[in-house]
């Protein structure tokens, strides 16, 4: 489910998008493989709702921080060329071609951050759901 880095494409933000959303499959269905793999109370006896519990937690952990990495080396990337666009923008100002191409890199850049924000709104949906239906059978470590 969780892509390394080096497969995101950066130099496209459609398919840095449909690669995001790919990786957030688990965010998508964590409703659907709670309700299938924790029991409720009448059930309890017949599934370790712990392990479950503790497997969902380790995937969700993983899943989040993958993408939160393939975000932040996406901007990195983007920014760097952003900032190698400037210096060139430094030295030919009247080039119009270049002014073009550092805004088209400018609107990407500001649309990778963005996606950091829509990472936290998935991951906090997420954890609200996990905690409502595991706390009682799983309790995370504390993250320091």
């Amino acid at each position: 489910m969780a892509a390394p880095n080096e497969s995101v494409n950066c130099e496209d933000f459609a398919e840095f998008q449909d690669i995001l959303k790919l990786m957030r499959t688990i965010d998508d269905r964590i409703v659907h493989e709670l309700n299938t793999t924790v029991p409720t109370a009448s059930f309890a006896g017949k599934i370790d709702a712990s392990q479950t519990c503790k497997q969902l937690y380790e995937s969700l952990r993983e899943a989040h921080a993958s993408r939160e990495r393939a975000i932040k080396h996406c901007i990195a990337q983007t920014s760097a060329v952003v900032n190698k666009l400037r210096e060139e923008r430094e030295k030919d100002f009247g080039d119009s071609a270049l002014i073009k191409q550092l805004r088209k890199e400018q609107t990407k850049l500001k649309l990778m951050q963005s996606e950091l924000n829509v990472e936290e709104v998935v991951n906090d949906r997420s954890w609200k759901v996990f905690s409502e239906r595991c706390r009682i059978h799983f309790k995370p470590p504390k993250l320091q």
